[in-house]
């Protein structure tokens, strides 16, 4: 058996379906504010490809890497059970959409 070089990387690389765009982005923008903590070694990065969520995680330790992909699935997993509470997006568009009606 071969011995590892100390300076390989591990990465693990998700590609998670959403069933629409619109939810892909949700779960996007939700989940790109939490940088992964400079003393955990890890680097994160995040890509939409139309309903694709992809996500590749890389460290010089397997723990690191799978500390940091726990993590990450339990936020992705809390963001899924929340859109699936309040139902499918009711409309395509995404951002803020807020009216303000003059009080008389």
């Amino acid at each position: 058996m071969d011995e590892m070089d100390c300076n390989d990387v591990f990465k693990v690389c998700l590609n998670i379906p959403f069933p629409t765009v619109r939810e892909a982005a949700i779960a996007y923008d939700v989940l790109r504010v939490d940088a992964e903590p400079r003393r955990s070694g890890v680097s994160k990065k995040l890509v939409l490809d139309r309903n694709i969520f992809k996500v590749e995680f890389a460290a010089e330790e397997a723990r690191q890497v799978r500390v940091a992909v726990h993590s990450f699935m339990e936020f992705l997993i809390l963001v899924s059970q929340t859109m699936d509470q309040f139902g499918p997006p009711r409309s395509d568009t995404y951002g803020p959409e807020i009216s303000i009606k003059a009080q008389a």
